[in-house]
Order: structure tokens, then C-alpha cells, then sequence
């Protein structure tokens, strides 16, 4: 995990020309909402590489959707915790009817 941040680390400052000690901050949000959306249980349990990658690209399309619209930071944030709160509301209610 220490090397995936690594090159991560070295590709994001590449990318933005500077460094900054807060360049990753509330991605843990989105990174969680993707995992969520993509049918991994927050109280344990199974997922899949292609739910993963089907969640990652959904909430890339949210953001960058969201980035042309013209929406502000802060209110990204709240549509990203939106979604996923109803993601794991909609994950629980899944789970009780399927008896899981």
C-alpha cells in the first residue's frame, strides 16, 4: 500500500506541477462512496473487482459532472455524502429482505 501511494503521490505532483500536504483530502470520501456503490457492505463481507471499478467510474462521472456544471467544493462534498448515505441505506434494506 505504501508503494501504490508512492507512485500515486509521484503522479498527482507531475500532474499538478507542486506539492502540497493537503492534495488528497476528503478523496477517503469518495473512495468509500465508490466502494459502497460498488456492493461492498460496510459491516463486512464480500465485493467484487468489477463492482469496485463500476463504483469508481460512477462517482468519477458524478464529480466530473458536477466540475463542468460549475458546482462548488463544498457542495460536491454534500452529493457525495448524499449518495452515499442513500447507498447504504439502499445496501441495508438489500441485505434485511435478502436475509443476508
Amino acid at each position: 500500500m505504501g508503494a501504490l501511494t508512492a507512485i500515486a503521490a509521484v503522479i498527482a505532483s507531475a500532474r499538478l506541477q507542486s506539492v502540497g500536504n493537503d492534495l488528497g483530502t476528503i478523496d477517503e470520501l469518495r473512495v468509500i462512496a465508490a466502494a459502497v456503490i460498488g456492493g461492498t457492505a460496510l459491516a463486512g463481507g464480500f465485493g467484487t473487482i468489477q463492482g469496485a471499478i463500476l463504483g469508481a467510474l460512477i462517482m468519477q462521472s458524478l464529480q466530473s459532472g458536477m466540475a463542468m456544471v460549475g458546482v462548488d467544493a463544498p457542495l460536491q462534498s454534500i452529493v457525495v455524502g448524499t449518495v452515499l448515505v442513500l447507498a447504504v441505506w439502499i445496501d441495508i434494506v438489500y441485505r434485511k429482505r435478502a436475509g443476508v
